[in-house]
């Protein structure tokens, strides 16, 4: 019975990942289709003063951090098990 519930907590745990997933990439799509958008607004209504880059570093910075929070840790060395490698290293130094 308890691998039942092992496997269980794998597969809801890979589900959420995968939910995590799909949430960044719709993100970065709506974040794609909406620059463009700000932009022709920008230089259509108010071509004197480029204001479309308030809005994009905004959204840069929201995709940035969605990005950390679903792949960042681990794409930059930081993941759940980075105290035990770097204890690791420093012991198998001297």
């Amino acid at each position: 019975m308890d691998r039942d519930h092992l496997t269980e907590y794998r597969y809801a745990r890979a589900k959420k990942r995968v939910e995590k997933i799909k949430g960044f990439y719709i993100h970065v799509i709506v974040t794609v289709l909406i620059i463009p958008f700000l932009i022709f607004i920008n230089i259509k209504f108010v071509p004197e003063f480029y204001w479309f880059w308030y809005p994009i570093i905004g959204m840069s910075v929201g995709l940035f951090f969605h990005w950390f929070s679903v792949y960042g840790a681990d794409k930059l060395g930081l993941g759940r098990d980075w105290e035990e490698r770097k204890i690791k290293q420093y012991l198998d130094e001297k």
